[in-house]
C-alpha cells in the first residue's frame, strides 16, 4: 500500500516532499489510515478534526482523534461547528451544510498555515458510491468519471488543491491496516442511516448490484477510471474551443462570441456552457437538461434569457452570448452611458463630454465641406452625424431617456416613432436603455446616437455651416478641419 500511495502522491497528487499537508481526520478507519500511511511516507502533517455536534458522542470522538494524533507526534486543531444552525439559516440539508463548514474551516486553517493542500480519506468505495449518486441524478462523463485525486474547491480556496490519495485502496485495506498498527478507528453511526442518500446506495444499492455481479464495485471503479482518461482528451478539445470561442471573461459573467460557439457541434457547446458556469459557479452541478435548454437556446435564440438554475443564466445581445451570474452581472463598457448621477449635461459647441464607460460625446461647428461630410459617411457609422447647425434648437443638452420620447427620424418622412420602439427595433438590450444619451432640446430629440438623427435637422442643399457630433471611446478620431 505504501509504495501504491506514494506513486499517487507524486505522479496524481503533485505533493512537494518537505512542504506541509494539512489532513482531515474523522477518526474514521480511512482517515486514520491516510494519516498514518502520510506519515509514514515522510510528509509534514498536521492534522484537523471537525466536530459538527450532530451526535452526543462527537466530542469523545474528537478526543480520541486528538490521541491518535499526539500518538505520532502531531500537531493538531479542532473546530466545533454548529452545523444545524448553519443549516437552518442558509436552507440546507444537514449533509450540505456540514460540506460546506467543514471545507470551510479546512481550507481557512491551511491557509493560515500555509499548507500545499488539505488532504481527505475519500477511499475506492466512497468513487464506486459517488459515480452511482451522479448516475441516478443523471449525468454526463463529467459526473460518471468521479472524484479526482487532486481537485480545486474553488469556493473554498483558489489557490490550495483537495487531494484524495486513497481513490484507489478499498475501505476493507484502511480498515486492515488500521488493524495492523492497533490503531482504534471510531464509528460514525450517521454512516448507517438510512436518511442520507450516500448510504441508501452503500447499504441497499450496491449489495443488490453485487448480486447480479459480485465484483460490480471494481467494475465501476474501473469505468471511472476510463471515464477520467477520455474526459482528458475532450477536455483538450474544449479548451480550444473555449479559446476560440470566448470573448470575455470575469467573475460573474463568461462572453462567447455568438457566431464561434453556434459554429461549435452540439456537443462542444454544451461542454462550453458547462465549463461557464463551473467558471462562475464551481460546487453548482449543471444537469444535463439545463445543458440542452441552453444548446437550443444557442442555436435558435428564440427568447433573450435563459435560466439555467443556482442563479446562472444564458442571455444573448447582439453578436455575444452571455453565461452570467444574473442579468445585473453583465457588462455595460460596450455601450455609452450617461453618468448615473447626471440628470441633463449641458452641450456647449465645441464641447467634450465624458460619459460612463470610457465613452465621450464631441461636438464642433465648421463650415460645410465634402471631405467632413465624406468622413461622416464612411463605413455608415452611427455613432456620429453631421446635422444643420443653423437649424438647430437651442439650448442643447444630454439627458436619458424620458418616458414618452418620440423621434422624428431620418427617413420616416416626418413621421415620429417612439423612442422605445426605435431601441427594440435596433435590438439594444433592455439594460442599457435606461440611461443612453440622448441629444435634445427640451423634449425635443435632435440625435439618438448609435440610431438616427432627426429629419428636421439633417444637412440640406442651402446648408452652410454644420454641426459635427460623435460619441465614442476615449482616444477616438477627430473629425478633419
Amino acid at each position: 500500500m505504501l509504495e501504491d500511495i506514494a506513486t499517487i502522491l507524486r505522479e496524481h497528487c503533485r505533493l512537494e516532499a518537505s512542504a506541509l499537508v494539512l489532513v482531515g481526520v474523522s477518526g474514521g478507519p480511512d482517515s486514520l489510515c491516510l494519516m498514518h500511511v502520510l506519515r509514514a511516507l515522510g510528509h509534514r502533517l498536521i492534522v484537523a478534526h471537525v466536530d459538527h455536534q450532530l451526535r452526543a458522542e462527537s466530542a469523545v470522538e474528537a478526543a480520541a482523534v486528538q490521541q491518535a494524533a499526539e500518538s505520532l507526534d502531531l500537531p493538531y486543531v479542532v473546530q466545533r461547528l454548529d452545523v444545524r444552525e448553519h443549516a437552518r439559516s442558509k436552507g440546507l440539508s444537514i449533509e450540505a451544510a456540514a460540506r460546506d463548514q467543514r471545507y470551510a474551516f479546512l481550507f481557512a486553517e491551511a491557509r493560515r498555515r500555509s499548507a500545499q493542500a488539505v488532504a481527505v480519506g475519500h477511499t475506492a468505495d466512497d468513487q464506486v458510491e459517488t459515480v452511482l449518486m451522479h448516475l441516478i441524478r443523471g449525468a454526463g462523463i463529467v459526473g460518471l468519471k468521479g472524484m479526482s485525486y487532486r481537485s480545486m474547491l474553488r469556493p473554498f480556496d483558489a489557490a490550495i488543491p483537495l487531494i484524495r490519495p486513497l481513490l484507489g485502496t478499498w475501505r476493507r485495506e484502511t480498515v486492515e491496516y488500521c488493524r495492523s498498527y492497533s490503531m482504534a478507528p471510531v464509528h460514525d453511526r450517521s454512516n448507517d442511516s438510512m436518511e442520507y442518500f450516500r448510504n441508501r446506495v452503500r447499504h441497499e444499492l450496491i449489495p443488490a448490484l453485487e448480486s447480479h455481479n459480485p465484483r460490480v464495485r471494481e467494475a465501476i471503479w474501473r469505468m471511472a477510471e476510463t471515464l477520467a482518461s477520455d474526459l482528458a482528451l475532450v477536455e483538450e478539445r474544449v479548451a480550444d474551443a473555449w479559446r476560440q470561442a470566448v470573448l470575455r471573461q470575469t467573475r460573474t459573467f463568461v462572453c462567447f462570441d455568438a457566431a464561434e460557439l453556434v459554429a461549435q457541434p452540439l456537443a462542444l457547446q454544451r461542454r462550453l456552457v458547462l465549463a461557464a458556469g463551473q467558471q462562475l459557479l464551481p460546487d453548482f452541478e449543471i444537469g444535463f437538461a439545463a445543458l440542452e435548454r441552453a444548446a437550443g437556446f444557442i442555436s435558435k435564440a428564440t427568447s433573450s434569457r435563459l435560466a439555467l438554475g443556482g442563479g446562472l443564466t444564458v442571455s444573448r445581445e447582439a453578436e455575444a452570448i452571455y453565461v452570467s451570474l444574473g442579468r445585473q452581472s453583465l457588462p455595460l463598457d460596450a455601450w455609452p452611458q450617461i453618468p448615473k448621477e447626471s440628470v441633463t449635461m449641458p452641450v456647449s459647441v465645441p464641447a467634450k463630454v465624458p460619459l460612463d464607460n470610457g465613452w465621450q460625446f464631441s461636438a464642433q461647428y465648421s463650415p460645410l465641406a465634402t471631405s467632413l461630410v465624406d468622413w461622416i459617411s464612411e463605413g455608415g457609422d452611427t455613432f456620429r452625424v453631421c446635422l444643420d447647425a443653423d437649424s438647430l434648437p437651442s439650448p442643447l443638452e444630454l439627458r436619458p431617456p424620458r418616458p414618452g420620447d418620440r423621434l422624428q427620424p431620418l427617413g420616416l418622412q416626418g413621421h415620429t416613432q417612439k423612442l422605445s420602439d426605435l431601441f427594440v427595433n435596433g435590438k439594444l438590450p433592455a439594460r442599457a436603455r435606461g440611461r443612453w444619451p440622448l441629444l435634445c432640446s427640451g423634449r425635443t430629440l435632435v440625435w439618438v446616437p448609435g440610431f438616427r438623427p432627426a429629419e428636421p435637422f439633417r444637412l440640406q442643399k442651402g446648408t452652410r455651416r454644420a454641426a459635427y457630433f460623435a460619441v465614442s471611446r476615449h482616444g477616438g478620431q477627430d473629425p478633419p478641419d
